[in-house]
């Protein structure tokens, strides 16, 4: 130490702060690499005095590879198929057609959800439904299409941002309304807006730049180049976004009914025949922004005062002829017609709004009207006088009809200030006014997103003090941190902000996202801590290859993943057999050398997802809302919801697993066990355990129990030999064929089963969950085939991938 010390005390920056220098790819003896991932997986294993393993059996690699791409095991006849093609390109074409397949769509994105913690509800106490599926859609559309992963981060995180954005890119914004919303009575909307914005701060380093920075929200971190006030920094990116932690999750993105379409078309095509062309499709595209997003909104607790009243999801003004709210400094100039949110429980009130005072000039009146459904609060379009400048308005309820005041009350959802629609003069103008407000009450499935904030609504960011957001420090501007590239040109907001993660001289997100992608292949990052490149996280098991395949990824495959899966499992690295071999073991327990093939446990979906394809059960359906198959009976406890699960009838019972219904507070059980994300938060790698409690799932679960009757019903279409039978059950789930010691073990079992319902006839039904089966003959045979094939599904081999 004294030594270093007196030479300097020279201390060389982190490997993964410094930019990815592509190196030379090493020379390797003709013969085994087939590509340059090869190279360099060959130079270590030489540096290591290992030597590659023999390529696995045609079976076993295509099941491999059809779990890895798709998420789904092969077909029987693909299997047969591939086995019988001896032809030079039959591995690629089977590569091809697999990257092809919609279900690659799937299987992505079911990794890209951890990232993302989508979930079909809030979290947080009441954890109440959200309509959040069509981003899940989105992700899956997105790999089905391959598109490239710079476009891919820009999208969620900023398409909003983009010039003229398209509804998919509206959507893709959810990926940062993931976050947790608090609808619980009486909290503080600020703090868990404010809790919001920490999340997508440490969501965003964690996933694009493999950096944990949640602990620079107290002090500046004690491992990394990051100091306090960059996670500040970092945070003024985002805290300009519209959403304000309200039940209403606002801003939503509104899907109409074809038949509203047809009525935004008309209104559109009206404002076209009063202007000129250009200015025309300005204010189309202007009310079509305001039926689909309405933003800016402003909400309750933006009013500076409220007087005699509660607050709630909505203002509520009432309490005598003197309730009313304030709302300061809002610029009139050009807002000639208010649209406000209001909800009564009686007729005959008067909603005025008032400038400057509370007895000012009135500039706008609202005739207020019983709501129908429990104080549901309608739209309405109110007009406003004329007037520039600044001015603090005063909305004031009046009822001077009731005899008892206090007995009225109308609720003030929220207010929208606009421009007036063209040819307000012209003879069928009233009629279109209609349309836009039976439009703006329009039922609608809305998509929570993120929409920027105007500057009449900017926030100031500031320093927390220890993480305290009641404890505010200096003012900081929206900027990266100093360890890392300059953040250049770009603008200082979402847009620029992911447009500097994935430009070119960011040293972390390529790195990030091919190592990202190699876990998923190889079962270990190249880099074990997907979630931590800094300091603390591992070194990359082989460097020169994680710069290569990143500079690849950005250059030459122009961030398309399609052509980096390709390239890593064209390699005869991931073609070996996973066998290992006393010497691996001792040498290589982990495989980080690679050596030998990957062989890991499958993930909780593909468990779920295979045994419902060996079943004959899965269904091929893609997209849409979730489903809720069976789960135990009492897993939804809940007090005051009213939410409830009701099991899917028809397929839907069997979609694939991503598309169950996912509640933060009581996630799918099944999925739990086998170590799937509870999605609060992001996660970036999912530690694999094994229990006794998985063997109890995938034995007595009931979705488990059915697909295990449909691979015995599978079983009997072999033939009325009881040894094809189980050739048959054991070669459907494993592609294989069972060894003589396994065939008796699986006998043996039969003929157990085959007794106990022999003895017990009045249990076969009951198993079998078919009342029907009393009257086949075959059934006490068909209960105990079910044994077996549940059996089978319990297998090693079954729920490894080898």
């Amino acid at each position: 130490m004294k030594k270093w010390i007196r030479q300097g005390a020279d201390w060389a920056d982190h490997w993964a702060y410094l930019p990815p220098k592509k190196p030379s790819v090493p020379a390797a003896s003709p013969g085994w690499a087939r590509n340059p991932v090869d190279n360099f997986i060959l130079a270590r294993l030489h540096r290591d005095s290992l030597r590659p393993s023999p390529p696995a059996d045609q079976a076993t690699l295509l099941r491999r590879l059809s779990l890895d791409l798709i998420g789904l095991p092969p077909t029987e006849a693909e299997v047969r198929d591939f086995v019988r093609d001896a032809s030079p390109g039959a591995y690629e074409r089977q590569v091809d057609r697999l990257l092809a397949s919609p279900h690659y769509g799937e299987r992505w994105a079911a990794m890209w959800l951890d990232l993302a913690r989508y979930s079909d509800t809030k979290g947080y106490e009441k954890d109440q439904y959200r309509n959040v599926w069509r981003y899940r859609d989105y992700v899956i559309n997105s790999f089905n299409q391959d598109k490239p992963f710079d476009q891919f981060t820009i999208e969620q995180l900023a398409g909003d941002l983009l010039p003229a954005p398209t509804e998919e890119q509206r959507i893709a914004t959810a990926y940062h309304r993931n976050t947790s919303n608090n609808d619980e009575g009486g909290t503080d909307d600020e703090e868990f807006r404010t809790a919001s914005l920490i999340d997508r701060v440490s969501n965003t380093w964690e996933v694009w730049q493999g950096t944990t920075i949640g602990c620079v929200q107290c002090h500046s971190h004690p491992y990394d180049p990051i100091r306090h006030e960059e996670f500040y920094q970092s945070m003024a990116f985002f805290n300009n976004t519209r959403d304000e932690d309200v039940p209403g999750e606002y801003p939503n993105l509104h899907h109409y009914q074809p038949e509203d379409t047809a009525k935004i078309t008309r209104v559109k095509d009206w404002i076209k025949q009063q202007l000129p062309a250009g200015e025309a499709e300005r204010e189309a595209h202007e009310l079509e922004q305001l039926l689909t997003i309405g933003e800016p909104k402003i909400h309750p607790h933006s009013f500076g005062q409220l007087t005699n009243a509660a607050l709630s999801d909505g203002k509520y003004l009432g309490g005598g002829h003197d309730g009313y709210a304030r709302l300061p400094g809002v610029n009139l100039a050009g807002k000639t017609n208010l649209i406000l949110s209001v909800g009564s429980d009686q007729d005959g009130g008067t909603l005025e709004i008032r400038k400057d005072r509370l007895d000012g000039e009135v500039i706008g009146t609202y005739r207020t009207h019983h709501s129908k459904g429990n104080w549901s609060p309608a739209r309405n379009l109110v007009s406003l006088q004329p007037t520039a400048g600044k001015h603090d308005l005063y909305f004031v309820f009046r009822n001077a009809q009731l005899k008892n005041p206090q007995d009225y009350v109308c609720q003030l959802e929220w207010v929208l200030f606009t421009g007036s629609l063209p040819g307000a003069n012209q003879p069928g103008y009233p009629a279109v006014a209609r349309t836009l407000v039976a439009l703006l009450n329009a039922k609608t499935e809305r998509t929570p997103i993120l929409q920027e904030n105007p500057d009449d609504f900017r926030r100031k960011s500031f320093v927390f003090t220890r993480g305290n957001w009641l404890t505010k420090g200096q003012e900081v501007q929206p900027a990266t941190p100093q360890s890392l590239p300059g953040f250049g040109q770009y603008p200082k907001n979402r847009l620029g902000l992911a447009r500097w993660l994935v430009d070119e001289r960011n040293p972390l997100t390529a790195r990030v996202a091919v190592n990202r992608f190699w876990e998923q292949l190889f079962g270990v990052g190249l880099v074990e801590s997907l979630e931590d490149f800094g300091s603390q996280g591992t070194k990359p098991s082989h460097p020169e290859l994680l710069d290569w395949l990143a500079l690849t990824f950005v250059n030459e495959q122009q961030w398309r993943v399609k052509k980096l899966l390709k390239l890593l499992v064209m390699s005869n690295t991931y073609r070996q057999s996973s066998r290992t071999t006393p010497q691996l073991t001792e040498r290589d327990p982990a495989n980080r050398l690679l050596a030998r093939g990957p062989r890991v446990r499958l993930t909780a979906e593909q468990i779920r997802d295979q045994a419902l394809a060996v079943g004959g059960l899965l269904s091929p359906k893609m997209h849409g809302k979730s489903v809720m198959p069976p789960q135990p009976d009492g897993v939804w406890q809940v007090v005051y919801s009213g939410m409830e699960w009701k099991n899917s009838g028809g397929e839907d019972a069997y979609r694939r697993a991503m598309y169950t219904f996912w509640r933060r507070s009581s996630p799918y059980p099944s999925l739990m066990t086998f170590d799937a994300a509870g999605r609060e938060v992001c996660v970036s790698r999912r530690i694999r355990t094994n229990t006794p409690l998985q063997a109890l799932v995938t034995l007595n679960d009931t979705v488990y129990l059915t697909a295990a009757r449909g691979l015995a019903s599978r079983m009997q279409q072999a033939g009325s030999r009881l040894e094809d039978q189980l050739k048959r059950g054991y070669q459907l789930a494993t592609f294989k064929a069972p060894k003589p010691p396994v065939l008796r073990v699986l006998t043996d079992l039969y003929q157990q089963a085959d007794q106990y319902y022999r003895e017990n006839p009045a249990e076969v039904p009951k198993f079998l969950v078919d009342p029907k089966s009393a009257r086949q003959p075959d059934r006490r045979q068909r209960a105990a085939l079910t044994v077996v094939a549940n059996a089978i599904m319990n297998l090693d081999e079954f729920v490894m991938k080898e």
